[in-house]
């Protein structure tokens, strides 16, 4: 199977939900073997999404200064990258058995997976205008925007992947939310 074979459902599926067309859930697995296979294949993703994360780490650097030790600090908040992301996919599988949603859960992590290239590729670009030297209005509006988009999408994608309620969506949005926070909390704590 070739890489475009291979990404191009889910960077297609991820595109089409971060237009708000519930469509983009359909390329991804149509029967709960399909369904697996597409997850399985969109943890691609974590590595389709490390050159931005690296991207954004480096902009805070370039903002804030480089700490002293950058090598041991990197190497922390890149294995705080990957325990993130595996957190909450094991911690999403485990609520959405509990909410009897455990048959959906498939679609919902290859969508949500997919759907971080998107939500990391706004945050890069929210970053634009600050590195350009932008007004300081206009560099945190494209900032309020990305993450406005970026959780919006996330909720859209929990609310439709899995069948939930707005507000129980929003409290797998919370979930993941909490592990980041919680992650950057004790790798800011051991540097």
């Amino acid at each position: 199977m070739s890489t475009i074979t291979a990404f191009g459902p889910g960077l297609q599926a991820a595109l089409l939900l971060a237009r708000g067309r519930p469509e983009g859930l359909t390329l991804l697995g149509g029967s709960a073997e399909a369904a697996w296979q597409a997850a399985a294949r969109s943890f691609w993703a974590v590595a389709l999404c490390l050159p931005a994360f690296i991207c954004l780490y480096l902009i805070g650097w370039e903002q804030a200064g480089v700490p002293p030790d950058a090598a041991h600090d990197f190497a922390l908040n890149l294995l705080g990258y990957a325990l993130g992301w595996v957190g909450f996919a094991v911690l999403s599988h485990a609520v959405a058995r509990v909410i009897g949603r455990g048959h959906l859960w498939p679609r919902f992590i290859g969508a949500w997976n997919w759907c971080n290239v998107i939500q990391y590729s706004l945050l890069v670009l929210a970053e634009v205008p600050a590195l350009l030297g932008a007004p300081d209005w206009m560099a945190e509006t494209a900032w309020l925007v990305a993450m406005g988009w970026a959780l919006w999408l996330e909720w859209y994608v929990t609310r439709l992947a899995l069948d939930l309620t707005w507000v129980a969506a929003v409290g797998l949005v919370v979930l993941d939310l909490a592990i980041g926070i919680a992650l950057v909390g004790v790798t800011g704590a051991i540097t």
